[in-house]
């Protein structure tokens, strides 16, 4: 067997193609879009090439592509850690141990070259909301950006000596089925409260929304362990690469007294459709893609991330959000199944907000962390977000 680092056209396309001999006989899995995987690796195209650095690898056996693995430094996580912490991501590979090990082993001693002392993975050189975390449980179709692998990958970590950093829970809410009555009244409380205002986004007021989309993050997130700020380019990006399939109305920003305190945001799964094209976007697929979006083949939708600042934390925002979103989701029928993807177990107040919502369970991943010092005692478990925020943004004003 034999690595060799990804340098040229072919060794990119030998990359992106060894999915098709691994996934051959998955029915659920859904290839990703070739162009979102190389648009990680394209400093034009990644920000994050702005403050870290990424490779990737192939490893062959008898001229055959048998795995592949990508390695990344993110300068503005790394040393917040309590030892420099570098990624690994893009894993794939056949049933095969040795193999497996010889690629965890080409990021290792990559991320070593780069000044690291430990390694997370399975993750992504970008946020959080695309190909992060190794699936363990719930092996069905994946929602557009999620993490899927075969069920041994799990194995293959853990053997070679990555522990768990944190757990991943993906929860499904049946939209045939009505909300706890409990949950409903606390939200018609909230929407009628004098100062309080709910808007959905629009995209010909994208630059505003960024900027409200900031506000919050910034205040909502700062509590998250080595925590960064959102980088609005990025984020605008996103919201641009997301037009042709988004709903503007499942996007919805809570105000107080016109300053953003929370926002929800939902996309189509564009994975009912993706799932079809085999990772090409072509000319012929884009006409398809049309057609299938005019003929209401998306019929869940995912909701990537949900947040209030801490001031108003535990006052009912996140159930105002989900009123007006119940609104827009009565306008699109063909809609029935939310995905709530994912919180982590760091994370305890949005899992008991999900439960509130009748909402089950549909997918666990597992981020590892691997210490290149077996024996030390560095932090190998994520530490969990406070369950009362709004008590420590308060206590910070008085110190």
């Amino acid at each position: 067997m034999k690595i060799i680092e990804v340098s040229d056209k072919l060794l990119q396309r030998q990359f992106l193609d060894v999915v098709d001999g691994i996934y051959q006989q998955d029915e659920a899995y859904v290839r990703p879009l070739d162009s979102m995987i190389q648009e990680v690796f394209d400093p034009k195209a990644n920000t994050y090439f702005n403050h870290g650095n990424a490779t990737r690898f192939v490893l062959i056996d008898e001229n055959e592509v048998i795995g592949r693995v990508a390695a990344f430094v993110n300068n503005k996580k790394a040393n917040g850690f309590e030892q420099p912490t570098g990624g690994l991501g893009f894993f794939e590979c056949i049933d095969n141990k040795e193999a497996a090990f010889l690629l965890f082993d080409t990021a290792r001693d990559w991320l070593k070259s780069q000044g690291m002392e430990a390694m997370d993975g399975p993750i992504n050189f970008g946020e959080n909301d695309n190909f992060w975390g190794c699936l363990v449980d719930g092996f069905t179709q994946p929602g557009f950006g999620m993490q899927y692998n075969p069920p041994y990958y799990q194995a293959f970590f853990e053997a070679y000596g990555f522990n768990t950093y944190f757990e991943q829970i993906t929860n499904h809410l049946d939209l045939t089925t009505p909300f706890p009555e409990r949950f409903w009244k606390i939200a018609g409380w909230v929407v009628k409260k004098d100062g309080f205002s709910f808007k959905h986004f629009k995209i010909k007021e994208a630059d505003t929304f960024v900027d409200d989309f900031e506000a919050v993050y910034n205040d909502a997130w700062r509590f998250h362990e080595n925590f960064t700020p959102i980088d609005k380019k990025s984020l605008k990006a996103t919201l641009m690469k997301a037009k042709p399939f988004m709903i503007e109305e499942l996007i919805w920003y809570a105000y107080h007294e016109n300053k953003p305190i929370g926002f929800i945001v939902l996309f189509p799964d564009v994975n009912q459709i993706l799932k079809h094209f085999n990772g090409k976007m072509n000319l012929w697929n884009k006409l398809r893609f049309a057609w299938m979006k005019n003929k209401k083949y998306m019929t869940r939708a995912r909701v990537v991330i949900l947040g209030v600042v801490p001031k108003f934390q535990r006052s009912g925002i996140e159930s105002g959000l989900f009123w007006h979103l119940n609104g827009a989701v009565e306008k699109n029928p063909h809609i029935k199944e939310l995905e709530l993807s994912w919180v982590g177990d760091f994370n305890p107040k949005m899992r008991i907000l999900q439960e509130s919502m009748g909402a089950t369970f549909g997918k666990k991943h597992i981020t590892y962390r691997y210490l290149f010092n077996q024996g030390n005692e560095s932090q190998v478990r994520a530490s969990s977000i406070p369950l009362d925020t709004k008590y420590n943004a308060k206590s910070e004003k008085d110190l």
